[in-house]
């Protein structure tokens, strides 16, 4: 009897292990990016890099300028926008002091170099050139409004066009379409097409199958399919190109951080960053399959190097070799898995 409980105990123990992942052996770098003399990041909410190893970092400086136009006060130049070379030389800052640059959400690198910011509080995604010029922006900052509440009121629905009610990622598809995660104030996505001109859009608040509660993260694979984070239901939805679910990944608690490789056998990365409520739970790095079987996980909360502290952003251009943007420890880790 004692040999057959063993058995059925340890048997059990592997089935929680497949299900789970096992840990993943990474090494970590904290200093892997270097600021010029007396700057500092704030609150990293985005980290990419480009096909030559740039890498782009927007962070929350907490150090907002605010001009009254017409009895209007907006904040503005609260975030910045750093490159650093692939040594992590600085390289430049861009954009400084732009008028939507209010509050970092995301920051993405397409498929031509192109440099995409996400600001949840001006409402608005910029697409730069590699140069640093501004040559597109969806949504606008509201003239008149003020900040949505942390808890908007309505379904989340948003408008069906290209206003944005703090929007959370982007990512884009092989043809050039884009999708915007409008996810803190609405919990909808919204497409594009490669003119920035919008096609359509889907979800709204909800626990239903293709509703979100939040949607803070955004991947598209080579086929065009849309993974979409959504913490406020503990899950990752898989839509195909128009919106039609097609699969639900429950592996991870808080999807707040995603990124996808590229090539036959994608990966995706995806952080169970810490709640709210609790800045020393989760924490760690799942690395899984698109159909969300798990490969492996890494990491844990915390301050320390190799810890992590409310990961919103991670970059997986070369799959073993991360960057991982944290808001919590305000910096960004260059992480190497084993």
């Amino acid at each position: 009897m004692k040999n057959i409980l063993t058995v059925v105990l340890m048997s059990g123990a592997l089935a929680v292990g497949s299900a789970w992942g096992q840990e993943i052996k990474f090494d970590a770098s904290v200093n892997a990016l270097q600021l010029p003399a007396g700057t500092y990041f704030g609150e990293v909410a985005g980290v990419a890099t480009n096909s030559k190893g740039d890498v782009f970092v927007y962070t929350r400086t907490g150090h907002p300028t605010v001009t009254l136009g017409t009895m209007r006060p907006f904040a503005h130049g609260g975030s910045r926008l750093f490159q650093f070379d692939k040594t992590g030389k600085y390289v430049r800052e861009i954009g400084k002091e732009t008028y939507a640059f209010m509050q970092a959400s995301q920051v993405r690198v397409d498929a031509q170099d192109n440099i995409w910011t996400v600001d949840e509080m001006s409402n608005s995604v910029i697409k730069w050139d590699p140069q640093g010029r501004v040559v597109m922006i969806l949504g606008r900052k509201a003239e008149a409004e003020p900040i949505p509440a942390r808890t908007p009121a309505g379904d989340g629905a948003g408008q069906p066009t290209d206003l944005f009610n703090r929007p959370t990622d982007v990512a884009f598809d092989a043809a050039g379409n884009i999708f915007v995660a409008d996810g803190a104030g609405n919990a909808r996505i919204a497409k594009f097409d490669k003119e920035g001109k919008f096609v359509r859009s889907w979800g709204k608040r909800g626990k239903e199958a293709d509703q979100f509660g939040t949607v803070l993260s955004l991947a598209v694979d080579a086929q065009g399919d849309v993974y979409a984070g959504d913490g406020g239901n503990k899950r990752i939805l898989v839509f195909d190109n128009n919106g039609k679910l097609k699969n639900t990944i429950t592996t991870v608690a808080n999807p707040q951080a995603m990124c996808l490789t590229s090539g036959a056998n994608p990966v995706l990365y995806v952080s169970n960053s810490n709640p709210l409520s609790d800045i020393d739970a989760a924490g760690e790095i799942y690395k899984m399959k698109v159909d969300g079987t798990v490969l492996g996980k890494f990491g844990r909360a915390g301050k320390i190097a190799k810890e992590f502290g409310t990961v919103n952003s991670i970059d997986c251009r070369v799959e073993n070799r991360l960057f991982v943007g944290e808001m919590g420890n305000m910096r960004v880790q260059k992480v190497d898995l084993k």
